[in-house]
Parts: structure tokens; C-alpha cells; sequence
């Protein structure tokens, strides 16, 4: 089929392991099995009187016949035999009430295994996310995580909930036809049997064909899903510099895609219902052409004929089913293994068994040892990095983008592992300790604001727990945040959006550099934590900053040279080294490469008056 010009190539995949993944998902099943075991059990015995019913109703069928028969041969007495005819229907009724009753209970107890089983699924999903290391969401877009926890997740769902039951019951409907068949007719039973392998090959066909696209169709809605959510979380970029168009037009390259795979996904496998429609109306014909000449020949009642084509109809249902449910089984696969795929990601490095308690009090000392860091194996960042950072001291980290200011800090808070050399605080190696505790050693207030949808008094609230009123309102004060916040509507009870678009970009960098204050840590590290605020309220919480920092060993990492004059200790990095290390003055006297970042920002007269 063609596409379009300029539409993105279809990838034609196919589950890797079919069957592993299939198996891997029944054992979310085993911890529920005696509930399993009752659902297959109720749908057993709904299917059995649901199975007997045609043959009843066809002994009904057949006394009406011959009443009717007698009467108009004018046979003297002859008639309906009602009271026969009602016992018949009494009976109907009671089975057909069980029948319902016991469908209800099965899909009673099938809903709570599904919703189980995808709450354990889920659950597994978010401990394993937690689990991660940093570089697994470095490498994709938030949308595609979450169309494996989110889309992927309900398929299976879907499938626990509909597909099963179906199965079963496609099972024990064809194994108990096939038996009421062969007690009524065998002969019809072997015309019936004469389209099965026609089905049988029909099935398979649009099966194997249709399985590609299903598994298709799963990756390109995660593609969506994580282009649509990156432009909306960037919409004022993408507005400024006037992609829009470029955006519209990857949306619809990916959209066609989707489409292209979602309609050829869904056309072959909808071709299976009319393929075994056609078979079964051919099997239909010759039934009824084959029965009507056996009950003129009076070798079988019209009462059995009328059971025999009902079961031939109900033995093509299962089959039916079956294909359906084929989709349904290679779409969940599809999904599943997404799933998988996800929970078997490489986790952190594990913490120590005999994990190292950090002292108390803590002194702080922190130092690199012949650090060596790669974001990939092949590409070297830092190599042989040494520094050492004394308990109490402002080490102030400076240098271009991409010199490797934000990565010392991530291999300090363990974000990442060091692939050469070691990090000790207090002499001993951050490896021993639990991750949990050594990153409740630093307070962090970065340069990208993160706040979530509840109130003021929540957000700032969130940098310690069981933090009091009088405590956040403080941690307020010092941050230059308290004034504004008592000029909202509802103070420190005023609700954030989910993007916090209610506030300014200085006042939600205000409130994250309260949270800081309020963890109140023994080490802080700052990054370009007031790059966001106007210049005098820069001032302001660069006092109650360096008030916060006084006593503790903090990192700062600056574009402004200007807010770290003071600093006990300035690294100068530039690409991943550091260069340069001393005060402001004793690298100034260096005339290097501070000198020239720092004359880059103050010329002439500034200059000399900032220096």
C-alpha cells in the first residue's frame, strides 16, 4: 500500500519470545489460582447447561411436532401436550437462571483477579522506576515511560478481564458441542466437522499476518504519547521560535504512522470474522439441505435438527471467539513485553547489606579521588579528577556549559556512579552508604524549578517532614519569599497549577530555595539557585544563603561570577578538568582562564569596580 510523501517508514516487528512472554504473564496469575480455579469452574458449569439447553428445547420442539401432526391427521384425541411442553420450559428457565447466576459470580471473581494482578503489575512498575539509574530516563522522552505504564498496562488489563473467561469458555463450548453433535447425528457431525480445518487455516493466516502491527502499533503509540508531551511541557519555546509547523509536522508523520498500523492491524484481523461467517453459512446450507431430507426419511426428529443447527451455529462461536480473542492475546503480548522490557531494565547498583551510618555530627569533609566518569563507556569526561573540599568551606564551581559542573555534583549525590577512583565524606567511600541517607546529607536548590500541584505550604513543607507552621514560615522569611506569599488570595493555602503557572519564574525559584533552607542539611549544594530572581531580591536571598551556609561544607555552582566572590574555594572546570582552583582574588592574580570569564562579565570600569 502507498503512503504519503515524507511519512515516517513503518517498522514490521513481531514479539520477540511469544510463549516466554505469555508464560511470564500467567504467573502474575499462580498467587490468585484458587480464585482462578473458581472462575474456570463457574464458567464450566455455565457453559455445560447453557450446552444442554438446545437439546431440551428441541424434545419441546418435537412434542409440539407430533401434536401438531396427529391433529391435522385428524387422529381421534389427538393434541398438544401442554403439560409436557411446560415442564419443558420450567426446566429452561431454571437452567437459564443458574446459567446467569453463575456468569455473574464468574465475572465477579475474574474482575478481582485482573484488577489485582494489574495493581501488583503496577506496582512493580513503580518500584522498578525507583530504582532506575538516571541515565535509563536520559534516554527517553516521559511520554514513552508512560505509555508503557499506562497504555501498555491496560491492554493486558483489558485482556485479563475479557480474554480468559473467553477462552475458557470457547474450550468447554467447543469440546461440548462437538459431543451433543455427535449423540444427535454423526453423519451431520462429520459435514460440520469438513469446514473446520478450512476455519482452523483462515484463523492462522490472519493471525500471523495481523501480529506485526499490533506490536507495531504499540511502539508508535509510545513515540506519541512522548512527542505529544514533550511539546506541551515546552509549548512557550516551541511558540517563540516558531516551530509550530515543524512540530504539526512530525506529529503527523508519527500520527500516519500510527495510523497506517492501527487500520492494517485492525483490517486483517476483522477479515477473520467474515472469512469463518462465509465457511459457516456454506456449513449451515448443507446441514439443513442434509437434515431435511433425514427427517423426510424419518431417520431423525425435527426436534434434533432444530438442536443439531443451533449447535452447529454455537460450534462455529467458539472458533469465533477464538480469532477474536487471537487479537486481543497478540496485542496484550505486544504490550506486555513493553512491560517486561521495562521491569528488566539494569537497576542502581544495589545498597551495601552492611551499609555505613553517616556520622553524627558530621564534619563535612568531602574530597574526589582520581575520579573517572563517562556518560557513555566510549566517551570520557573526567579523567583522574581530584579535589578536596574541608568541612565548613564554600567551594564555588565555575566554568563553561558543558565543563562538567552539574556531573560533579550528580556523582556526589550518587545520581550517577563514579566508573574510576572514589568520593569519600568523612573519609568514608559514598558507596557504603545507602543512597537514602547519604543524599539526606545535602540540601539541593537547582536552577530548574520543580513544583508540585498542591498548596504553597505543601511545597515548601516537602524539604522536611513533619515540619511545623512556625517552621516553614521562617524558612519563608529567610528565602524573601513571605512577603509575596501573604499578598495571594489564600497565603501559604493558595493552590499551584500543575505547572505552578500561577506564579513567576522568581517566585517558584523563591519557594524551592525556602524548601532548601527548611531540610536544614549539614552540606548544601546551590546550582545557579538564584538565576531566576530579580537583582535585588538576589541580593537579599544571597545573605540569607550564605547565612543558611555558614558552618556547612556547600557546593555553588555559577554563571555569575559576581555571587561567588566570597567563596572559601573556586574550581575552575573546562571540559570535565578542573584548571584552575584558589580564591576570587588568587585566581584573578593568575590572569587564566577565571580571569577571562570574569572580564568576559565585567569590562572596562565595571571591571575594576567589581574586582
Amino acid at each position: 500500500m502507498r503512503g504519503r510523501p515524507g511519512r515516517m517508514p513503518m517498522q514490521m516487528q513481531r514479539v520477540k519470545d511469544f510463549r516466554g512472554t505469555l508464560k511470564r504473564l500467567g504467573q502474575y496469575l499462580m498467587p490468585r489460582k484458587l480464585a482462578f480455579v473458581a472462575v474456570v469452574l463457574f464458567s464450566v458449569l455455565g457453559t455445560l447447561l447453557a450446552i444442554i439447553n438446545p437439546k431440551i428445547m428441541g424434545k419441546a420442539t418435537t412434542k409440539l411436532f407430533e401434536g401438531l401432526m396427529l391433529k391435522a391427521q385428524g387422529v381421534p384425541g389427538a393434541g398438544i401436550d401442554y403439560a409436557y411442553i411446560g415442564r419443558i420450559l420450567a426446566i429452561l428457565c431454571v437452567l437459564y437462571g443458574a446459567g446467569a447466576a453463575l456468569s455473574f459470580t464468574q465475572n465477579y471473581i475474574m474482575a478481582g483477579i485482573a484488577q489485582a494482578t494489574v495493581y501488583e503489575m503496577r506496582k512493580q512498575i513503580q518500584d522498578k522506576l525507583n530504582r532506575l539509574p538516571l541515565r535509563f530516563f536520559d534516554g527517553r522522552t516521559h511520554g514513552e515511560i508512560l505509555s508503557r505504564v499506562i497504555n501498555d498496562v491496560d491492554t493486558v488489563s483489558a485482556t485479563l478481564q475479557q480474554g480468559l473467561v473467553q477462552i475458557i469458555t470457547a474450550i468447554v463450548t467447543l469440546v461440548g458441542v462437538l459431543v451433543m453433535m455427535l449423540t444427535i447425528s454423526p453423519f451431520l457431525t462429520l459435514i460440520s466437522l469438513i469446514t473446520l480445518p478450512l476455519t482452523a487455516l483462515a484463523t492462522w493466516l490472519v493471525a500471523g499476518r495481523s501480529q506485526r502491527y499490533f506490536v507495531g502499533h504499540q511502539k508508535v503509540l509510545g513515540d506519541l504519547n512522548g512527542h505529544v508531551e514533550e511539546m506541551y511541557a515546552g509549548h512557550k519555546v516551541v511558540k517563540v521560535f516558531g516551530f509550530e509547523e515543524a512540530s504539526i509536522s512530525r506529529f503527523n508523520r508519527i500520527n500516519e504512522d500510527l495510523y497506517e498500523h492501527g487500520w492494517k492491524s485492525q483490517f486483517i484481523s476483522g477479515l477473520m470474522m467474515p472469512l469463518i461467517s462465509l465457511i459457516n453459512n456454506i456449513e449451515y446450507v448443507i446441514v439443513a439441505v442434509a437434515g431435511g431430507f433425514m427427517v423426510f426419511r424419518r431417520t431423525i426428529e425435527i426436534g434434533d435438527i432444530q438442536a443439531f443447527i443451533n449447535y452447529s451455529r454455537r460450534f462455529a462461536q467458539p472458533i469465533q471467539q477464538t480469532a477474536g480473542i487471537a487479537n486481543l492475546i497478540q496485542a496484550t503480548v505486544a504490550a506486555a513485553e513493553r512491560v517486561f522490557e521495562l521491569l528488566d531494565e539494569a537497576e542502581e547498583v544495589p545498597d551495601p547489606v552492611d551499609a555505613v551510618t553517616p556520622p553524627d555530627p558530621l564534619k563535612g569533609e568531602v574530597r574526589f579521588e582520581n575520579v573517572r566518569f563517562g556518560y557513555q563507556e566510549d566517551k570520557v569526561l573526567m579523567e583522574n579528577l581530584s579535589l578536596h573540599a574541608k568541612p565548613g568551606q564554600t567551594i564555588a564551581i565555575v566554568g563553561p556549559t558543558g565543563a562538567g559542573k552539574t556531573t560533579l555534583v550528580n556523582l556526589l549525590m550518587r545520581f550517577y556512579d563514579t566508573d574510576g577512583g572514589r568520593i569519600t565524606v568523612d573519609g568514608i567511600d559514598i558507596r557504603n552508604f545507602k543512597r537514602s541517607d547519604l543524599r539526606k546529607l545535602f540540601g539541593m536548590v537547582l536552577q530548574d524549578v520543580w513544583l508540585f500541584s498542591g498548596t504553597i505550604r505543601d511545597n515548601i513543607a516537602y524539604g522536611r517532614e513533619n515540619a511545623t507552621e512556625a517552621e516553614i514560615i521562617r524558612a519563608a522569611q529567610i528565602a524573601r519569599a513571605d512577603h509575596f506569599i501573604r499578598t495571594l488570595p489564600d497565603g501559604y493555602n493558595t493552590v499551584l497549577s500543575e505547572d505552578a503557572s500561577n506564579l513567576s519564574q522568581g517566585q517558584k525559584q523563591l519557594l524551592t530555595i525556602a524548601r532548601g533552607i527548611l531540610a536544614n542539611p549539614p552540606m548544601m549544594i546551590l546550582d545557579e539557585a538564584t538565576s531566576n530572581v530579580d537583582t535585588r531580591t538576589e541580593v537579599q536571598v544571597q545573605q540569607a544563603m550564605e547565612a543558611l551556609m555558614k558552618g556547612r561544607t556547600s557546593f555553588v555552582i555559577a554563571h555569575r561570577l559576581s555571587t561567588i566572590r566570597n567563596a572559601d574555594l573556586i574550581l575552575v572546570m573546562d571540559e570535565g578538568e578542573i584548571v584552575e582552583q584558589g580564591t576570587h582574588s588568587e585566581l584573578l592574580a593568575k590572569d587564566g582562564f577565571y580571569a577571562e570569564l570574569y572580564r568576559s562579565q565585567f569590562t572596562g570600569k565595571n571591571s575594576e569596580a567589581a574586582s
